[in-house]
């Protein structure tokens, strides 16, 4: 059978003939058929509880070392790496079997839109409001450069985002003539409250803002915002407003994904934007964009999409017609990827639902109120994460008096301690607990912190 690049686009076309999951519809529907269960109650004790000590053992980390930056990129489970291991042999096996792979008539095969599914399910979406893509960074870009925004316009950030997140609205507003504004949500992110940060971005909305970026939980200070409240004051704010001038929300997800309980679609945002490859733990190169149906013609696709939702746009091209409304999947960087590891984001999420979304929040946020909660104790050590567990996730930022965060990051290496800084301006030493650690190890960890404050 001969394939060429026109026959791939039609194939990867049929598979929007799969039906659309609704909102709200069961986790089964979307990743039941995933096996992740594939060692039935091995990750479970007599209780009906996570063995959390069984689930660590479904990672291949080096032993020999204490494990407390796996926010930064996740290694995988055992289900995920064989599910990665599994695809691969079919495709090395007959790479014209992605044309299988992609039909909807071989349900079983149709991994394409199996991980649609699962990442609508686990977000609490529609399969037709998501966009693939490969990590967070990637996301944002195309959501900020794609923006219908004219030049009497603003976008408002604030000063506490990530690199990317700035600098991607810093390319949009140079190509698009938009001004830029920033706002600081606090004046020190230990002390933050909920309704100060209400307050602030309340009072930064101006008329002529087009879009809110924010991040839901921040990198540099470990900080978890009240997106849900902040999503409302945008939401107030657009009372009145015309289509073209309602202002947007852009949340950067990322850290908040995989760890909190929550449905991300629900948190009143107009696009959520994550990589599945953290605390998601799925494989590396993957991500996902979340947008309301009715916010995607805001944005203007950047590259063209091998989406098999996206065969609109390749109707459009043959006919030489205008492009339709922007949707999801217009948005979803097109070009031959890894699909090995774009189809196991469905294995990871099935993982996730076999020890349960609300088990795996809590042990996080038990692990890392314990590193939190052992840093303030500690003489000579300053913790600029909120203790309040409602305004933290699974990151702490601190500081050793008289240290650098890489002479702090260094010296716990000796120990066999993996710890992070932070890259921002002003850094910090990170220590992020997952559901592959245990309270022993955060224990050996803090007495390791406590020496070097000498306390």
């Amino acid at each position: 059978m001969s394939i060429d690049r026109r026959r791939l686009l039609a194939i990867a076309v049929a598979g929007a003939a799969a039906s659309v999951l609704p909102r709200g519809e069961p986790a089964s529907a979307a990743a039941g058929s995933v096996s992740a269960a594939s060692r039935p109650g091995a990750l479970f004790g007599a209780d009906g509880n996570p063995d959390w000590t069984s689930v660590r053992g479904e990672f291949e980390l080096d032993p020999d070392w204490i494990h407390l930056g796996s926010f930064f990129l996740a290694s995988n489970p055992r289900v995920v790496r064989d599910a990665m291991a599994r695809y691969r042999r079919e495709i090395d096996a007959n790479p014209l079997s992605i044309d299988r792979l992609f039909q909807p008539a071989h349900t079983d095969d149709n991994r394409a839109t199996r991980t649609r599914l699962a990442l609508a399910s686990y977000l609490g979406g529609r399969r037709d409001e998501i966009a693939l893509s490969p990590n967070t960074t990637t996301g944002l870009a195309l959501l900020y450069n794609g923006l219908r925004i004219r030049t009497d316009q603003e976008i408002l950030v604030t000063e506490h985002d990530h690199y990317v997140h700035h600098e991607a609205v810093r390319y949009a507003a140079e190509r698009s003539g938009a001004a830029v504004r920033f706002v600081a949500l606090h004046e020190g992110s230990a002390t933050a409250s909920a309704a100060a940060m209400v307050d602030r971005l309340r009072q930064a909305i101006a008329p002529r803002t087009r879009v809110v970026g924010l991040t839901w939980v921040h990198s540099s200070t470990g900080l978890k915002l009240p997106i849900a409240e902040l999503a409302a004051v945008v939401m107030q704010a657009n009372t009145g407003r015309s289509e073209a001038d309602r202002c947007l929300l852009i949340v950067d997800g990322v850290h908040g994904f995989g760890v909190e309980d929550v449905d991300a679609a629900r948190l009143g945002a107009d696009f959520f934007v994550a990589s599945a490859h953290k605390w998601l733990l799925a494989p590396r190169g993957t991500g996902v964009i979340w947008g309301r149906a009715e916010s995607w013609p805001a944005i203007r696709p950047t590259i063209p999409n091998f989406d098999p939702d996206g065969g609109a746009a390749y109707g459009a091209w043959k006919e030489r017609a205008p492009l339709p409304a922007t949707r999801a999947a217009f948005i979803s960087p097109g070009g031959f990827i890894a699909y090995e590891n774009q189809f196991a984001v469905a294995d990871a999420i099935a993982f996730h639902r076999e020890l349960g979304r609300a088990r795996i929040t809590a042990r996080i946020h038990e692990l890392n109120a314990q590193i939190r909660q052992g840093l303030a104790a500690i003489k000579g050590v300053t913790l600029h994460t909120p203790v309040d567990g409602s305004l933290a996730a699974g990151i702490a930022c601190f500081e050793v008096a008289g240290m650098k965060p890489e002479a702090v990051v260094e010296r716990l290496a000796v120990r066999r301690i993996h710890a992070t800084t932070s890259p921002y301006k002003v850094s910090y030493a990170r220590l992020a607990a997952g559901i592959m650690n245990s309270p022993g190890e955060i224990d050996t960890a803090l007495a390791a912190v406590r020496d070097l404050a000498g306390a």
